[in-house]
C-alpha cells in the first residue's frame, strides 16, 4: 500500500465522522428553527395579530382591514414576508421597532390603532419567535396596502412623536416572565392587549390605564359601534357573577351560561383565545377574577318573577314591548329570559343588554349574530336579525323592554338611536334573515 493510498483509507472515517457531525448540526438547527417558528405562531395567536391584519376572504396577514376610530378608518398593513408590499425586507430590529414602538422601516409612525403601547412589553424571546414566524411560517402575499386617509391634523404622522412621549408603553418583560401571576398579566396586558378595547380612552384617545392596578382598567369602553363591557370579574366588577370556569368557557368557545359573544369579540375568540393552551386560558381567567371593580356596573335585584308572570299571561297589549318579546324572542330566550346554557344566551343580567350604550343590543336585534365555531364548541349557531320585519319604533320598544325587564336596570332606547345604528348596517345585513320567496 502506498502512502497516498494509506492516507486516503485512513482519512475516510474522519471525513465520514465530520460529515455526519455537520449533518447532525444542520438537522438540529433546522429543528430549532422549526420550533421557533411554531412558538412564534402561538405568540401571534395570543397577540391576536390575524384579526386586524387579515381581511375576511383574503390571504392571511395581507392587511386591508379597516379599524374604526373617532378620526376615521385606519387600515391594517400587509405583514406577510413579501418584500415588495409586506415586511420581507425588515431586519429583526426593524420588526421589533414596528411592534414595540410603532415605527416603520422607513421611519414613519404607525397610528396607535396598532396596539404598540401594549406590545412594548413583549419580551425579546417572543419578538424573536414572532419574527421567525412571520418571515418563515407565513406565506408571502403581494398585496398593496390601503392608504389610511385621515383629515387634518390627524394625517400628520410626525405628530405621533409627541403622543408617544406622553403615552408610550413600558419596557419589555424579561424572558423569565413566563409563569404564575406575571405570565397572566403578560397575556392580558401585553400580548392580549385587552385594554385596547375594554379600557376607556382619554381626551387624546389614550388608554386611561394600562394595568390592573387602576380600577378604570378593563372597566368598559365603546369601540366600532359596540360596547366592550367591564370585564373585571372580581368583587364589584362587571362580570362578578361569572366563575373562573365561566370565564374559561367563554374565552375558549364564545359562550357560557351567562352570555354569548357578539361584535368585535367574535373573531378574537375564534382566531386568538380558542387557539391558546388550557393553562394560559386558566391564567387569563384567574387574572380577570382577581381584578375588583368599583361596583357601578352591578345590576341590582329586581322583580324577575313579575316580568315572567306577565309574559306568561295572555294580557299583553298588541304594540307593547312584552308582545314584541313573545313574538320575536320568547321561543329561544323563554319568558324567564334564562335562555339555554351555551345555546341561547340568557338576557336577564346580560352585560350586552345592560350596557350604558345600547348600540350593541340594537345591532343584534337588527342584524342578528353568529357564534364562533371553535375546537371546543364547533356548533355553528346563529340568531336571526329582525331588521327586515321591525321598524325603528318597534326595535326601540323591544330593546327598552328587555333592558328594564326581570333584573335588568338599563335606560330606555329611542327610535333615533335605532335609526342611527340602522344607517350603519348594509341592506345585506338587514335582510339576511328575511324569508326568500321564489
Amino acid at each position: 500500500m502506498t502512502i497516498s493510498t494509506y492516507w486516503k483509507a485512513a482519512r475516510r472515517p474522519l471525513y465520514t465522522a465530520l460529515t455526519l457531525a455537520t449533518l447532525g448540526a444542520s438537522i438540529q438547527a433546522q429543528a430549532a428553527d422549526a420550533e421557533l417558528v411554531k412558538r412564534g405562531e402561538y405568540v401571534a395567536a395570543a397577540a391576536d395579530c390575524s384579526v386586524c391584519h387579515t381581511e375576511p376572504g383574503q390571504k392571511a396577514y395581507a392587511g386591508g382591514h379597516g379599524i374604526d376610530s373617532p378620526f376615521g378608518a385606519i387600515y391594517s398593513t400587509n405583514i406577510t414576508p413579501d418584500e415588495k408590499t409586506g415586511i420581507g425586507s425588515y431586519s429583526r430590529d426593524e420588526f421589533a421597532a414596528a411592534v414595540r414602538e410603532g415605527i416603520r422601516k422607513d421611519g414613519a409612525h404607525l397610528y396607535p390603532a396598532m396596539p404598540y403601547t401594549a406590545y412594548a412589553g413583549i419580551s425579546d424571546a417572543d419578538i424573536d419567535a414572532l419574527y421567525a414566524y412571520f418571515m418563515q411560517g407565513v406565506e408571502p402575499a403581494e398585496q398593496a396596502n390601503k392608504e389610511t386617509d385621515l383629515g387634518f391634523p390627524y394625517n400628520q404622522r410626525w405628530g405621533i412623536t409627541f403622543w408617544n412621549w406622553l403615552f408610550g408603553g413600558d419596557d419589555p418583560y424579561s424572558n423569565e416572565a413566563a409563569a404564575g401571576d406575571q405570565r397572566a398579566a403578560y397575556l392580558v396586558d401585553v400580548l392580549g392587549h385587552c385594554g385596547s378595547c375594554h379600557t376607556p380612552r382619554g381626551t387624546f384617545f389614550q388608554e386611561e390605564a394600562m394595568t390592573g392596578d387602576d380600577k378604570v382598567y378593563l372597566s368598559g369602553a365603546d369601540i366600532g359601534g359596540w360596547h366592550a363591557p367591564d370585564i373585571r370579574a372580581g368583587k364589584g366588577g362587571g362580570l362578578e357573577q361569572w366563575s373562573q370556569a365561566d370565564l374559561e368557557k367563554y374565552l375558549q368557545t364564545g359562550r357560557n351560561a351567562h352570555a354569548a359573544v357578539v361584535g368585535e369579540m367574535k373573531p378574537v375568540i375564534e382566531h386568538s383565545m380558542a387557539k391558546l393552551r388550557d393553562e394560559d386560558i386558566g391564567l387569563i381567567a384567574g387574572y380577570l377574577k382577581g381584578l375588583k371593580g368599583d361596583g357601578e356596573n352591578q345590576i341590582t335585584e329586581g322583580n324577575g318573577e313579575a316580568t315572567t308572570a306577565k309574559l306568561d299571561s295572555a294580557l299583553l297589549d298588541v304594540d307593547s314591548g312584552e308582545r314584541l318579546y313573545v313574538d320575536n324572542c320568547g321561543a329561544c330566550h323563554f319568558s324567564n329570559a334564562q335562555g339555554a346554557d351555551s345555546v341561547f344566551p340568557k338576557l336577564d343580567r346580560n352585560p350586552l343588554v345592560n350596557a350604558e350604550n345600547p348600540t350593541g343590543l340594537i345591532r343584534v336585534i337588527l342584524a342578528g349574530a353568529r357564534l364562533p365555531s371553535t375546537a371546543k364548541a364547533p356548533e355553528d349557531l346563529a340568531m336571526p336579525g329582525f331588521g327586515w320585519r321591525l321598524d325603528d319604533a318597534e326595535v326601540a320598544t323591544l330593546a327598552s323592554f328587555v333592558r328594564s325587564g326581570w333584573n335588568n336596570k338599563a335606560a330606555a332606547v329611542t327610535s333615533d338611536q335605532v335609526a342611527e345604528v340602522r344607517k350603519e348596517l348594509s341592506e345585506e345585513q338587514l335582510s339576511a334573515s328575511a324569508p326568500k320567496f321564489n
